[in-house]
């Protein structure tokens, strides 16, 4: 007798990376589950999402746990107005944006006669209804395609289905640069309202890209929530592909890692009487070689533990970056001698490294 494996219920396909979105459920946040006092463009919390501001009002960003009932989902990505903007400027924006590289995309046979439709789907809440957009943005080639979608029952999930027909012009560069856009417009100025929506592939018009946006800026008692945002081959949706925390993690450290905080801790030897040079390997292979922070104090956050002392940095830096890798250069307050091994880390939860190969 045959017998047939069934899979489980929500699981069947789970893990063939169908979604071009990363982090789409908004389960991870390596910098931070909140922010405040925004008004410009960043990477602020959940991971891979890039807030385009400008002139729009200011915002708080979080990871909330606010979620549609029986789906799966256990974060949102919510944002609330806290100083209200309701007459725009011209250039006045305010949109989510994911940009995705070129080399992922090859699949969307974008620029010849077999281009891919694309499906979006997502679940959003907000308290302000109306008329939103979701635009795609081939930034190779200086093309969009916008669609409207209609919030309709205030501070209610609502799940949303948009599909974008393929683009027979303009293929994606095959590497690691940005070559596409998912922008979710929540505000916009009369530049880009004052046309008419691009409702098909076309080449860049300012005025056509978020026409018939509502403002969400225009209240301080306005807020939104986004998760589960999927974009996949096809005309339909399929269930939200949920991936394992680790492959999650693993696909948004190739943009941005964090070393940890308190209590973590590397050897560092001492190559002469100011320097204990030693390398932070990075949890997985960045797009590129990314830029270095150092988060903290120098002489509060970071500690050498030396010859059975304690010894306060006086300086930190970072030398030579590569893909995996970024060598670290630490200096003591007390000399050390020439080959002495140390235990160099945090005291804080402040201290910390940071590296970003964002797009």
């Amino acid at each position: 007798m045959a017998i047939t494996k069934i899979p489980a219920a929500g699981f069947s396909n789970a893990v063939n990376f169908r979604n071009t979105i990363i982090n789409g459920d908004m389960s991870i946040a390596q910098r931070a589950t909140s922010s405040t006092g925004i008004t410009g463009s960043g990477y602020y919390t959940c991971d891979r999402w890039r807030i385009g501001a400008d002139t729009a009002g200011t915002w708080t960003q979080s990871q909330d746990t606010s979620v549609p009932t029986g789906q799966g989902f256990a974060k949102s990505l919510k944002l609330d107005c806290t100083t209200a903007n309701g007459s725009l400027s011209a250039g006045s924006v305010l949109f989510y944006t994911q940009r995705i590289e070129g080399q992922n995309l090859q699949y969307l046979k974008k620029g010849t006669s077999n281009a891919e439709s694309l499906t979006a789907s997502f679940w959003v809440k907000s308290n302000k209804t109306g008329t939103y957009i979701l635009m795609l943005d081939d930034t190779d080639n200086g093309r969009s395609f916008s669609k409207s979608y209609t919030i309709s029952s205030a501070n209610t999930w609502e799940k949303k289905t948009l599909t974008y027909a393929g683009d027979t012009s303009g293929a994606f560069s095959n590497d690691n640069n940005r070559s596409f856009d998912m922008r979710f417009w929540l505000a916009a100025g009369g530049d880009f309202t004052s046309g008419t929506l691009n409702t098909s592939w076309n080449s860049n018009t300012n005025a056509n890209m978020a026409v018939g946006q509502v403002n969400l800026a225009d209240s301080t008692s306005n807020e939104l929530y986004l998760t589960g945002i999927q974009l996949e081959v096809g005309t339909t949706a399929s269930e939200f592909e949920f991936l394992p925390v680790d492959i999650n993690l693993g696909r948004c450290q190739r943009y941005f890692c964090d070393s940890g905080t308190s209590g973590v801790g590397w050897v560092a030897g001492a190559l002469n009487a100011s320097n204990a040079p030693w390398r932070f390997q990075f949890p997985k292979t960045m797009r590129a070689a990314p830029s270095g922070s150092i988060i903290g104090t120098i002489n509060t956050d970071y500690k050498i533990y030396q010859n059975e002392d304690f010894r306060t940095m006086s300086n930190a830096y970072f030398g030579a970056i590569t893909l995996d890798s970024a060598k670290v250069e630490v200096e003591s307050s007390a000399a050390f001698a020439s080959g002495e091994v140390g235990h160099w880390y945090f005291t804080t939860t402040t201290g910390k490294f940071q590296f970003s190969a964002e797009l």
